[in-house]
């Protein structure tokens, strides 16, 4: 049997993917969770083989949430659903530690699939995503100026693109603000732009941030 924990933020998003994998004779949904923090706590209590984790949440957010579980219990398979599968978010998930990268847009069968295939100890990546890593180490291919970034300027990146101001995310990353606006002047260096008006711009070039987003 393998027993699995559901992490996302929207309440029926998270009580459809029970429902849809409820019926499964050899998948067993021991807990859920609506945020980071909650993820982190639910899942060193219930220790699931395999976690539906939603990366765009409330709190210290999706990739956060990874590094503290996994260093609780190395042996939990993380797969990331998310609704982005651009470079560079699956390049720093695998290397966050995830076992499994699925777009919110995937199939029952897909995600059944994924679960089966990381509870097997194997990593699983939906197939768009699988062809982008593949590219990605085609000589001659374009690289994103985004995989210069590490996973905690992404993680500030995205946040400062959703509207949170400086001290909403300090609060939530346990820094100073000073810290923040530190990660902050760092993106604009590395990705030569100027202001978040143009670092959100930049995300949504990327993928990374759908235009009817805040």
């Amino acid at each position: 049997m393998i027993t699995v924990m559901v992490v996302d933020d929207h309440s029926l998003i998270c009580a459809a993917i029970v429902q849809l994998l409820s019926n499964l004779s050899d998948v067993k949904i021991i807990g859920q969770a609506s945020s980071g923090e909650e993820a982190v706590k639910v899942a060193e209590e219930k220790n699931p083989n395999v976690i539906l984790m939603d990366i765009k949440m409330p709190g210290i957010g999706g990739i956060k949430a990874i590094q503290k579980i996994l260093a609780n219990n190395p042996n939990i398979k993380i797969i990331a659903l998310t609704a982005y599968k651009n470079e560079p978010l699956p390049t720093s998930l695998l290397k966050a530690g995830v076992k499994g990268f699925l777009t919110k847009g995937a199939t029952l069968e897909e995600t059944i699939q994924a679960i089966r295939t990381v509870a097997a100890g194997k990593i699983y990546l939906e197939p768009g995503v699988a062809q982008q890593l593949a590219l990605k180490s085609v000589p001659g291919s374009s690289s994103s100026p985004l995989n210069l970034l590490s996973s905690r300027e992404l993680d500030v990146m995205m946040k400062v693109v959703n509207g949170m101001n400086i001290q909403v995310i300090a609060d939530k990353l346990c820094v100073s603000p000073k810290t923040v606006n530190t990660y902050r002047y760092r993106l604009y260096e590395k990705l030569n732009i100027k202001n978040d008006v143009e670092l959100t711009l930049f995300a949504i070039r990327y993928g990374l941030l759908d235009k009817e987003d805040p």
